[in-house]
């Protein structure tokens, strides 16, 4: 493997991380969120779903975005009669979105995000001493 296809291999995960931490964010900007009719569905928590991805001409394996989806989790329902979407016997649907399992999983982006930064700085300067040998 060349410096190259290291550098792409950290940039595409580096991606993958960052689009993890975005939907993570979104998640938890819309966990308080709830329908806004009677029975209405609140908002659901998006997941990400990673591929792996070869590179024919490289023979590089890379990770991307296979999917974001929908968690399936059933809503909870709180009693609170005098909201606009409360049904007929006063119980609201609430999001599905769990603030500790968002900020678990914010945590383990980072650290993955982090990790492939490190390689790409570590890939950089290993380019600039070896260009700086050529000279």
């Amino acid at each position: 493997m060349d410096f190259s296809n290291t550098l792409e291999v950290s940039a595409d995960g580096m991606r993958a991380q960052s689009e993890r931490l975005r939907i993570a964010a979104e998640n938890l900007a819309n966990k308080d969120t709830t329908g806004s009719t009677p029975g209405a569905d609140p908002y659901r928590r998006k997941t990400v779903t990673f591929k792996e991805s070869l590179d024919h001409a490289s023979g590089t394996s890379t990770v991307k975005i296979k999917e974001i989806g929908h968690d399936n989790t059933p809503f909870e329902t709180r009693y609170d009669p005098s909201h606009p979407a409360a049904d007929s016997k006063g119980y609201v649907k609430v999001s599905n979105v769990n603030s500790m399992m968002e900020i678990m999983d914010t945590h383990e982006a980072q650290h993955s995000y982090e990790a492939n930064l490190n390689t790409l700085q570590i890939t950089r300067t290993m380019l600039t001493r070896t260009i700086n040998l050529m000279k």
